[in-house]
């Protein structure tokens, strides 16, 4: 597989005159991809049927010309100003019942109709335009769905098309009380068109009424995706892809995904470090211009699950961004290193947000590779090396990882829901599972919920997914694998009820979780031997061998056959206790590494990556700060 580097440009906000000159300075810079047009809608069509791409016409000519490669991206994510006066009610509304006006981006209801009409009219121009187009060589449709909390939409757009969803789903309104409960605080309906959307209720909804509104909000955005993947797959053969962005899990990004050839996401790891890594304060300290250790190479592996193995980075941050709570500046060599981890994890393209610093507007404060006076900034040296290092790189793609996790939105959905505590998080669940499992040296595959084949894994996790479907029990009890299942996996039906049995009900193991808790963050539970339960906890009963038990001897962790039940939440210490004893029962080679130093294994190379501001020794030799090695694997 060839690695290639791209960057992301705007023409249309530059004069026509330094175009040529950009884009031989970008071949010159080695990059191979120039995304645009994303958000050139009101540029395209300055008023209704007034179009204008004689000037994408010459742009693309102009990029193409000078050997580089366009990712075309369609406009929808920023629809111009007179198509809010000709449809004034496509605005989605929050949860609070507040319309989000026209001003900024992503102004727009995911279920109103006349709009997606309008998007498959621009889309269709556009591809009918640029699909045969030689230097039109992939797409990318709209831009960061579920940015800036667009997802979910409390319209009467939204309300209209639930119920009809609702429908659809439940056939009879009698089917929907029943899985819903609505016997409970009499909340029973008459008709689907009763139906509200559950928000501005006197107290919480009914928890089932919730995660019905979120799975239908999820499968409106993938229908919103696929109308634009069928247009342009009409008219053109390049690849489409979309730019997801991380901790964003408000719609499932797998069904989105079904009609793209490429996944692709948006890596800003010191914008991302505070507010979404979910890490305290002295960690954010110690990371702050490096960003953590873990959480790209999570999104990585997350996406190339997601791409079904063809995955990008659509933007990588090249210095400081201007929109999170602070800052900083990047350590010299991170570019470089964010860069050679994503093509570790199997990246086929790197592309750096973006090409030149704009003047004005909101992103005015954000980083390019070039500063707006057209002076080289920081990054573009960093680059320069990349682009010399990739001319010798070996060919690499990612072997079938020994250890597997399993992602699944729509358990994000049911957490979101009913978290049972503040602060309780799925994805924050997950995560830390996947930091743990990395701080002892290990490679991670990150899998779909609807993978039933398990063959080459030794050890297979879905921590916290709540719904688990029958047939995947079934594939997973008859693994192989080392299974490790909990906290509150398999702990709701379909619908959000509690299963008779009781949980976890899973084949083979003979347990159910008697009652639960969680935790005040202070108030820990002791774990014999070292490590603690933190923030939840569940009581656990039946024959399974107990592996790990709090001082008490209350079992945390139960064994009977390959399934391992975790009936807690744990720290650090008891997290890495509990994954050195399961992978070394299976096996599995692990390591104590440095601070900071992360590994990763192609199957060509071993990548040792330092995120730590010290330089380290490691086995494979010296790493400096933001440093990296990359080791030759043989055998």
């Amino acid at each position: 597989m060839k690695r290639t580097l791209g960057t992301c440009y705007y023409p249309e906000h530059w004069p026509e005159e330094i175009w040529e000159a950009d884009a031989r300075r970008m071949a010159n810079a080695g990059l191979t991809w120039v995304r645009i047009g994303e958000f050139a809608w009101s540029r395209l069509e300055p008023a209704p049927d007034d179009l204008r791409f004689d000037w994408l016409d010459q742009a693309i000519n102009i990029l193409g010309n000078a050997g580089l490669k366009v990712v075309l991206g369609t406009p929808t994510a920023t629809p111009p100003r007179w198509m809010i006066t000709k449809h004034p009610d496509m605005l989605a509304v929050d949860v609070d019942g507040k319309p989000r006006k026209f001003g900024s981006r992503r102004h727009y209801c995911f279920s109103h109709e006349g709009y997606a009409l309008e998007c498959d009219r621009i889309v269709r121009l556009l591809a009918e335009r640029y699909g045969s187009n030689p230097h039109v060589a992939a797409w990318q449709t709209d831009n960061e769905y579920g940015c800036h909390d667009t997802t979910l939409s409390y319209s009467p757009a939204a309300r209209d098309a639930f119920r009809v969803w609702l429908k659809d789903r439940y056939r009879s309104i009698e089917a929907l009380n029943n899985a819903w409960g609505n016997v409970f605080w009499s909340m029973e309906y008459a008709s689907f068109e009763e139906i509200d959307l559950p928000n501005l209720t006197v107290t919480e909804p009914n928890p089932a009424h919730s995660l019905a509104f979120r799975r239908f909000t999820s499968d409106q955005v993938a229908r919103f995706n696929e109308r634009q993947v069928e247009i342009i797959k009409e008219h053109s053969n390049a690849p489409v892809s979309h730019n997801f962005m991380g901790r964003i899990t408000d719609f499932d990004h797998f069904k989105v995904a079904d009609d793209l050839d490429i996944a692709t996401w948006d890596s800003y790891p010191m914008g991302f470090l505070e507010d979404r890594v979910g890490a305290d304060e002295a960690h954010q300290r110690a990371y702050a211009r490096q960003g953590d250790p873990d959480f790209q190479a999570f999104h990585h592996d997350l996406y190339r699950a997601v791409g079904k193995g063809r995955w990008w980075v659509m933007e990588q941050q090249p210095g400081p961004v201007n929109w999170a709570p602070y800052n900083p500046a990047p350590l010299p060599g991170m570019v470089r290193l964010w860069t050679w981890e994503a093509f570790a994890h199997g990246a086929e393209a790197v592309c750096y947000f973006r090409w030149r610093q704009a003047p004005f507007a909101q992103e005015q404060m954000h980083a390019g590779l070039l500063r707006p006076d057209n002076a080289d900034a920081p990054a573009l040296a960093e680059i320069a090396l990349i682009t010399d290092e990739l001319q010798s790189a070996p060919d690499s793609f990612s072997p079938k990882a020994s250890v597997a996790l399993i992602f699944d939105y729509d358990a994000d959905f049911a957490w979101t829901v009913q978290p049972h505590g503040k602060d309780l998080s799925y994805f924050q669940i997950v995560f830390d599972t996947y930091r743990a499992l990395r701080k002892l040296g290990l490679s991670i595959d990150i899998l779909p919920p609807s993978v039933r084949d398990f063959s080459g894994r030794k050890l297979v996790l879905l921590p916290g997914m709540m719904h688990v479907p029958e047939d995947l029990k079934r594939a997973l009890a008859e693994a192989e694998a080392t299974i490790v299942l909990g906290p509150r996996s398999a702990a709701r039906g379909l619908d959000f009820d509690i299963p008779v049995p009781q949980p976890p009900d899973f084949p083979g193991l003979d347990l159910a979780v008697a009652r639960v808790e969680s935790l005040r963050p202070d108030m820990p539970l002791p774990l014999a031997g070292g490590g603690s339960v933190t923030r939840y906890r569940e009581e656990l009963e039946g024959a399974a061998e107990i592996i790990l038990q709090l001082e008490n001897e209350a079992p945390v962790a139960v064994r009977q056959e390959n399934i391992v039940y975790v009936g807690a939440l744990l720290d650090e210490a008891g997290l890495e206790r509990l994954y050195r004893e399961l992978t070394a029962a299976e096996g599995l080679e692990t390591r104590t590494l440095p601070e900071g130093v992360r590994i990763r294994d192609t199957q060509t190379e071993r990548f040792w990556f330092n995120y730590s501001v010290d330089a380290v020794q490691t086995e494979a030799g010296s790493l400096e700060a933001a440093g990296m090695i990359r080791q030759p694997l043989t055998g």
